[in-house]
């Protein structure tokens, strides 16, 4: 970001508070010191929504996320992603480096996550996937506001092959919901929207459309200093796909970004993001022949100077406690990365 020497931004902690983080910060500087023994926290978030979801207890909300943006300005120094991948390459990271990403392109990470991060002065890269945009919905956010509408106690989707729930309880809808994303989460591409659409025939419920991004809202994004990466078109799991349209789908998705901030797009986060299981050895080698820089997953880990830069680990924290978020993130330096 502008105005930060080398891309790298100081945190924003009062020197009357600093001698609280003392601890915190020593023990993250032993598991990241820079340089050659650097070790890159990537972080990834999806959504960041008003208020707690009672649906989705787990799901952060603008308190929780404030709070951690809090406490990542506090202990580390946060990095643009592509300036992060430069440096590991390099061997040059500063201490306790670590980068922000989000994916899917909602249009919260607009509306609530980006003047929490200007606030701290902290950039991060968003991950989107084209074909949601501007007015779409992404096929788990159908079927997740479909079973949160359905009415009654009994949601019987025998007809479409997925069986019958009870759901007259918070906890029963939840696990129905489970049940539903589990079985179609792995189905193709087309299979799977046929039985999403036909699940809309039977529950007769008005869903929204604002849940994703515009054009606009990207444009703003690109232009408050934040990367915008790819992350396909429709979000198929790659690995259940012929090479060919998985090419098309990383390809669509890059050109069309590109087209609304004017400016290329060198960074690319996997759908889903399992290494072997949602993508494959070809999808790497797709990424680097498109012209990316680097690419994301969603294995565990912190990235070191040996990593596969089109591998890169990524990893989501969720204690608000200074000392717990700050073990949780200390541990996940320690541990290691599997890779296809």
């Amino acid at each position: 970001m502008a105005g930060h020497e080398s891309g790298y931004l100081k945190s924003s902690v009062k020197p009357a508070e600093a001698w609280t983080l003392l601890p915190s910060l020593a023990l993250l500087h032993l598991c990241s010191p820079g340089g050659l023994r650097s070790r890159l926290s990537i972080l990834m978030y999806h959504r960041v929504l008003p208020q707690p979801d009672p649906l989705f207890p787990g799901e952060g909300d603008v308190e929780t996320f404030h709070v951690q943006i809090r406490n990542l300005a506090a202990c580390f120094r946060i990095i643009p992603l592509l300036d992060a991948v430069r440096g590991l390459r390099q061997g040059k990271l500063p201490p306790r480096a670590a980068c922000i990403t989000f994916d899917d392109g909602y249009a919260d990470n607009a509306e609530i996550a980006l003047p929490i991060l200007q606030k701290y002065g902290i950039p991060a890269t968003f991950f989107v996937a084209t074909g949601f945009l501007n007015g779409g919905r992404m096929w788990n956010d159908t079927v997740i506001e479909l079973i949160r509408r359905a009415p009654g106690d009994i949601l019987d989707l025998a007809k479409v092959g997925l069986g019958q729930f009870e759901i007259g309880t918070m906890p029963k809808r939840r696990q129905a919901l489970h049940c539903v994303l589990g079985k179609l989460k792995y189905l193709p591409l087309d299979s799977r929207r046929s039985r999403v659409e036909a699940m809309r025939a039977l529950i007769p419920v008005i869903l929204p459309s604002n849940l994703m991004m515009t054009s606009e809202q990207i444009s703003i994004l690109h232009n408050a200093g934040m990367e915008i990466g790819g992350h396909t078109a429709n979000h198929p799991i790659l690995a259940r796909m012929e090479n060919d349209a998985a090419r098309a789908e990383i390809a669509d998705g890059k050109e069309m970004l590109e087209g609304i901030i004017r400016a290329p797009v060198r960074l690319f986060a996997y759908p889903n993001g399992k290494p072997g299981s949602d993508y494959l050895l070809d999808h790497v080698k797709m990424v680097k022949d498109l012209g990316f820089d680097a690419a994301v997953s969603t294995a565990h880990g912190a990235a070191r100077m040996s990593s596969d830069v089109f591998q890169l680990p990524r990893f989501t924290p969720w204690d608000r406690g200074q000392l717990r978020f700050t073990l949780r993130m200390a541990q996940n330096m320690l541990g290691g990365v599997e890779t296809v």
